[in-house]
């Protein structure tokens, strides 16, 4: 008889993902112990930006819905990591762009969607039109074995997580085990990677001190607008693309300046991922996927 994991890869085979979970209407769907699953990142999807650098842009987070739709199998959850709007001065035109977002997000066919902001949702007003539409800043969960962190560090204007919310976290991490397997989402990287730019936490070292007597931590964020992979001791962090344009590399030039847009080759550097969790393994598979499938 095949197994669960061979069936998948053979009905993946040909170019598509290995999906470990929504075997709906399967007897493996009724099999608690076995706890692989995968969920999706979306991230800055800017909501409310026009220029240059995406003529497409009041597009481009519906076709992100319709190719998160299109996968063959679908995610146990999908979790925004920021940005979701593009700033604004005014609070009534803030509230409209949240609005807006939520209804296109609600055309997603998962049940379970969870939201954290960006600075572009939160700054100004320290997230309090952004728990209107979306809920709380920061808050863990658990989901098969595994325990989900999503820090804010946006809502303060000075680009840091804040004594009251570390001290949330501490508590929090105090109730896992040291081998306990730990995902934290976050908006900016929680190290220091380009603070010329504004990709830093000014106290994200505390976080990562909290988090580095755990053995097995990853983090996904977003921000930077591109796929980047850093390693700080034990601890994985992985951002993730835009919906709206790529930025540079981090450091590469003089200002954060968005990639200029390709008419020839439209999304070109914009796309989601999915993160598969394995039970018998501690680590997480990251596949990315453009907003348009070639």
């Amino acid at each position: 008889m095949i197994d669960r994991r061979k069936f998948l890869k053979l009905t993946a085979a040909g170019g598509g993902a290995v999906f470990m979970s929504g075997l709906y209407g399967s007897a493996w769907a009724d099999d608690a112990a076995y706890k692989d699953f995968y969920f999706v990142q979306l991230s800055d999807t800017h909501w409310g930006y026009t220029g240059d650098a995406n003529p497409e842009a009041a597009n481009t987070l519906k076709k992100a819905v319709a190719a998160v739709n299109a996968l063959e199998a679908p995610p146990d959850f999908i979790v925004f990591t920021g940005d979701l709007t593009h700033t604004t001065d005014d609070p009534k035109e803030r509230r409209r762009r949240m609005a807006e977002v939520r209804d296109i997000i609600g055309g997603l066919n998962v049940k379970t969607i969870r939201f954290m902001p960006g600075e572009h949702d939160a700054s100004l007003d320290n997230g309090a039109a952004f728990k209107e539409y979306f809920g709380e800043t920061h808050y863990s969960f658990d989901h098969k074995g595994v325990h989900f962190i999503a820090i804010d560090n946006v809502s303060d204007p000075g680009a840091k997580i804040g004594d009251a919310q570390l001290d949330w976290l501490k508590a929090d991490l105090a109730k896992q085990a040291k081998d306990a397997r730990i995902v934290v989402f976050t908006h900016r990287p929680l190290f220091d990677l380009a603070p010329k730019w504004d990709w830093a936490t000014r106290d994200g070292d505390k976080a990562i001190a909290l988090l580095t007597p755990y053995s097995n931590v990853t983090v996904f964020y977003g921000h930077i607008h591109q796929e980047h992979h850093h390693q700080t001791g034990n601890i994985n962090h992985h951002a993730a693309k835009s919906l709206v344009f790529p930025l540079p590399v981090p450091g590469s030039q003089d200002k954060r300046t968005p990639l200029p847009w390709d008419p020839a080759a439209p999304f070109k550097g914009l796309g989601f991922r999915e993160i598969e969790a394995d039970a018998d393994s501690k680590g997480y598979e990251v596949k990315e996927f453009p907003v348009i499938k070639a």
